[in-house]
């Protein structure tokens, strides 16, 4: 039997210390995980607010278009004759500029404005069942 020298010894507990155990990679990843699964949570957040102001931005856009259509046809467009799909020429983008970051259709209604005027309301539904609208009141 060959006996092992104590000068051996060192060198290979070095030699078997400069890998990772499965315990250490183990937690490694464990930590890697909740920290993924918490800036996941946050940017679906952040991603559905993204949504909410674009769809407020659309539909800031939409009642522009529908000024103009008025302006444009001398007031011949109102509340009894308007159809959402008058709208579509005035977007780049045609019929979905009419479509919510959801993929629904937006919505509209006529109503009375604080002077008195006829006023139309864009609105759609946001994923969580809320009532996104504008103007806003």
């Amino acid at each position: 039997m060959i006996a092992a020298s104590p000068n051996l010894s060192p060198a290979l507990s070095r030699q078997r210390r400069s890998a990772f155990t499965l315990l250490e990679v183990l937690v490694v990843v464990a930590i890697l995980v909740v920290l993924a699964s918490v800036a996941s949570i946050a940017v679906f957040r952040y991603l559905e607010e993204a949504k909410n102001d674009k769809a407020t931005l659309d539909m800031q856009a939409m009642e522009k278009a529908y000024k103009s259509l008025v302006l444009k046809s001398g007031g011949e467009v109102n509340q009894s004759n308007f159809q959402i799909d008058m709208l579509i020429p005035y977007f780049d983008s045609g019929a979905n500029a009419l479509k919510d970051p959801w993929g629904n259709m937006y919505q509209y209604r006529f109503g009375q404005s604080e002077g008195g005027e006829e006023r139309i309301q864009f609105f759609t539904m946001s994923k969580k069942g809320e009532e996104i609208h504008w103007p806003r009141q």
